[in-house]
């Protein structure tokens, strides 16, 4: 007799003599029966917490925006100009000789610091030094990246920009803390390479990018 074969089972309990084969009988049936019963899979509700976490983030960057346009209604000092891509900026150095402004894959030398809003350093210009950034094929926060393309040779300008285009939920991990909004002075010391196709077309550049004021 081979070991679980419930008919073979049951035949030698129905042989036995003994008054308890009707309750042993009974107790194996009803085990051999209660076999565990499939479970359906926990169903999770992915699209409603996505849902609220897109009104969380937009409530957050409605925040910061009315924040920041506080602070550009109390400075009589400088005009701003709102990027479509989400942030702010005035010009402090300019440069009117040229219309070319950087495009992908140029190579160009550029300086900045991180503040916080109130201007408290975070990072200053000097402690970053001066930067060698191939345009979009770099890991540069977001608005930096395309701050950058805003700028002629030469120019300097200070931006506002919302966490979300800043460092964002995580923060850099270091001194920049989840969800802070940060002020950035940029410099745009030098074009050093034209990718190919750039050379000449000053124009185009300054088509592609936000107008001067």
């Amino acid at each position: 007799m081979k070991y679980g074969d419930k008919n073979s089972i049951i035949s030698l309990i129905r042989r036995q003599t003994s008054p308890i084969c009707p309750v042993l009988l009974f107790l194996f049936l009803f085990c051999a029966c209660n076999e565990p019963q499939a479970r359906r899979p926990v169903t999770v509700k992915t699209g409603e917490f996505f849902k609220k976490s897109v009104e969380r983030n937009r409530e957050l960057l409605e925040k910061e925006q009315k924040f920041i346009e506080e602070l550009i209604k109390k400075d009589s000092i400088h005009t701003y100009i709102a990027s479509p891509n989400g942030y702010w900026y005035h010009y402090i150095k300019k440069n009117t000789e040229t219309s070319y402004r950087p495009k992908a894959d140029d190579l160009i030398l550029i300086n900045y610091d991180i503040r916080y809003l109130n201007d408290s350093i975070i990072y200053s210009s000097e402690e970053i030094g001066n930067i060698r950034y191939k345009v979009d094929k770099e890991d540069l926060f977001p608005g930096l990246r395309t701050a950058v393309k805003l700028l002629k040779k030469g120019e300097t300008a200070t931006f506002m920009f919302p966490s979300s285009l800043a460092f964002g939920y995580h923060g850099d991990e270091n001194r920049i803390g989840v969800n802070i909004p940060v002020k950035s002075t940029i410099s745009l010391i030098d074009i050093l390479e034209t990718a190919p196709g750039h050379i000449g077309n000053e124009e185009a550049g300054a088509e592609t990018n936000d107008s001067d004021p």
